[in-house]
């Protein structure tokens, strides 16, 4: 990302500013729905995205064209069935970012903007970052919100095993990014899919 122009190193700064904040919000929003008050004690449950962006994630965000929000806290105790709520919760992340990704997409597909103009690049962009994080979110290897998914899924007895995964799915996951192509392999097909679902368009 480093190499790219200072117009599209904004464009991918911002749209991913407000994909990361819709993201957390969601599950802040969930979570306090389901009963959990833990996200709006903390000043979660906002849109404002000073509440949801972490400092290295964000100085990444700047440098580098990449980076995270940080994560919204729950506590399942909270709710009433806690394996359901909790999957629910993890869930209302992704689907956020391809709620909006559609709406922004909606313009594009009923033929009103093209795809060349200051404005629609910046609103394709953003479509794309949130197909990104929606794709990405939802593999199932902790802490991502595809893990929790799983481990909802899973017999109880299957997902104590996998919850000792849970230390080393950060270490699993640089790995695969750093050195392997492996999550580009499972995550474009479904982009691409995405954001031509959205846009009409065939290319990503």
């Amino acid at each position: 990302m480093l190499g790219l122009d200072l117009p599209t190193l904004l464009r991918v700064a911002a749209a991913l500013i407000v994909a990361a904040t819709v993201h957390e919000y969601a599950h802040a929003y969930v979570a306090d729905r389901l009963g959990d008050s833990t996200p709006r004690s903390q000043g979660r449950l906002t849109l404002n995205p000073l509440a949801h962006l972490d400092p290295l994630g964000s100085l990444l965000i700047l440098l580098a064209g990449f980076g995270w929000a940080k994560a919204v806290q729950i506590n399942p105790a909270n709710f009433r069935e806690w394996r359901r709520d909790t999957m629910i919760v993890a869930a209302a992340g992704p689907l956020a970012n391809v709620t909006l990704l559609f709406l922004l997409g909606m313009p594009f597909k009923l033929g009103l903007l093209d795809f060349s103009a200051p404005l629609e690049r910046l609103l394709l962009t953003t479509i794309r970052i949130n197909a990104m994080l929606a794709v990405f979110n939802l593999l199932p290897v902790p802490p991502l919100d595809g893990s929790k998914i799983l481990m909802g899924l899973l017999p109880p007895a299957q997902a104590i095993s996998y919850a000792r995964f849970t230390p080393y799915g950060t270490l699993v996951l640089l790995l695969l990014v750093a050195f392997t192509n492996v999550l580009s392999a499972f995550m474009i097909p479904p982009m691409r899919w995405l954001v031509a679902q959205a846009t009409g368009a065939t290319f990503f």
